[in-house]
């Protein structure tokens, strides 16, 4: 009887790298998440963030987001809150964002 053959995996060679984020509401809790789409959101957030309160709200900052995430990383603007919110809870617990205390919540860069 012949031996068994795996199957050949079809995504050898094309691994998604991973980076690890943090989410300031659960401290100590990580996951990891695809580093490209991370990058991309948290290089564009850091850019319609003001550096001063008052901040943008979780629609205005979604708004500015969706106009300027590049497209071929985000084709599908479904997907731009799940990852502004990752993004921003990171960046949160790193303390590079700061949540204001208003009503609604406002978002600002510490430098």
């Amino acid at each position: 009887m012949p031996a068994k053959r795996k199957p050949a995996n079809k995504n050898k060679g094309s691994e998604v790298r991973k980076v690890v984020v943090q989410n300031v509401n659960v401290p100590g809790y990580t996951t990891r998440v695809d580093a490209a789409k991370y990058g991309a959101m948290r290089k564009a957030m850091l850019k319609v963030l003001p550096r001063k309160a008052p901040g943008l709200t979780q629609a205005e900052m979604w708004d500015a987001l969706a106009r300027v995430v590049p497209k071929g990383v985000f084709p599908d603007r479904g997907k731009v809150g799940w990852w502004m919110k990752s993004v921003q809870l990171d960046l949160e617990a790193k303390k590079v964002l700061v949540r204001e205390k208003t009503k609604p919540l406002r978002w600002h860069r510490l430098a």
